[in-house]
């Protein structure tokens, strides 16, 4: 059972009011997030209106945007950063990279710069080349940032207050654009849609283990986080029914540092690990956690971890050539059926 009441992008715009009524220390800075646009995706809608003087629209420069802001966080408040697109990242990667999170150790641990930048990532839009990219991946060598990319499962809100006021650094916060417009389904009495569901780590960053077989037995585990999600559950109940094959589902909340929450024993139980990213394949975050559980659990796999991520190549305009780039449910279900069937598959 889940509760499904709001779209994720109503329960991130009433996270940031909530934030903005509580916490007078909280400030949003971006492009186009004044009333009555609201941002591109409308999650700062009614911010402005109802505080003025702490809704910053900016020119359009994410260089400058996240320099003020790091400035502002240096001097005790809590800034919100919004980049319109993720693949905009890279204009403000200098900000991010060799001052927000060089800071704390640049001066011998004696300031912090908690801010957050939220962004929209991924794509399925149709946005073509430069808005659709997975960026997140560009930002996981670098030390003392934090990435969240939650999940419809997750509670977003919560995710993104904590990230706001208990963060000691800066945080990139990667929303899905999927995610707006997905329904917020908290798991509900250990159930989310048809799968079991526990919670591991800490509320509201936990990562969330689900299963079809209520944890009775598994033969893939899927690690996987935010927009793919959905697809993710999808392949696991077409894996069960059509082939079955039991998959268990492992989605972080936070992907960076990577949680190693539930990989112990997830992987005691099916030996194979199939890790789920909307990113491309080579550099992404499939090889990082690869290699990294592969040094940790050796002993427990059968095979080695399989990757399912996006072409290499830049994202097309067109629908079919963006559907062929960005994986779909079809290549988790054949990643899977491969994993446990071999050579044996064929016409799937």
């Amino acid at each position: 059972m889940t509760h499904r009441t709001e779209r994720c992008v109503h329960v991130l715009n009433r996270a940031l009011h909530r934030l903005f009524e509580e916490h007078p220390e909280v400030y949003l800075l971006g492009e186009d997030i004044l009333d009555p646009y609201g941002g591109a995706f409308k999650v700062s809608t009614g911010l402005s209106t109802r505080w003025p003087e702490r809704v910053l629209t900016t020119p359009i420069s994410e260089a400058a945007i996240v320099g003020i802001a790091n400035g502002m966080a240096l001097r005790g408040l809590r800034p919100i950063v919004e980049i319109m697109f993720g693949d905009f990242l890279t204009l403000c990667a200098d900000q991010i990279i060799n001052y927000a999170a060089k800071f704390r150790q640049m001066y011998d641990d004696q300031v912090r710069c908690p801010v957050v930048i939220r962004t929209p990532m991924g794509g399925r839009r149709g946005y073509g080349p430069t808005h659709s990219q997975t960026m997140e991946r560009l930002f996981l060598s670098v030390d003392d940032l934090t990435i969240l990319a939650p999940s419809h499962l997750h509670d977003l809100g919560e995710a993104l207050i904590y990230a706001t006021l208990q963060g000691t650094g800066p945080t990139l916060f990667v929303e899905n654009k999927l995610l707006y417009g997905e329904f917020h389904a908290l798991p509900q009495h250990g159930l989310a849609d048809l799968f079991s569901c526990r919670r591991l780590g800490s509320a509201p960053l936990d990562t969330l283990y689900l299963s079809l077989t209520d944890f009775e037995y598994s033969d893939v585990t899927i690690l996987c986080y935010g927009g793919m999600t959905s697809l993710a559950m999808q392949a696991a109940e077409q894996l069960l029914l059509e082939h079955e094959i039991s998959c268990e589902l492992l989605i972080p909340c936070q992907i960076k540092p990577l949680p190693d929450h539930g990989l112990a024993e997830a992987l005691a139980r099916s030996g194979r690990l199939l890790v789920v990213e909307e990113g491309p394949l080579t550099g992404g975050w499939g090889a990082e956690v690869a290699a990294q559980v592969q040094e940790r659990y050796w002993t427990q796999l059968r095979g080695p971890v399989q990757r399912v991520a996006a072409a290499d190549g830049i994202i097309p305009c067109t629908r079919p050539l963006e559907d062929a780039a960005l994986p779909q449910k079809i290549d988790l279900v054949r990643a899977a059926t491969r994993m446990v069937h071999g050579a044996k598959v064929v016409g799937i």
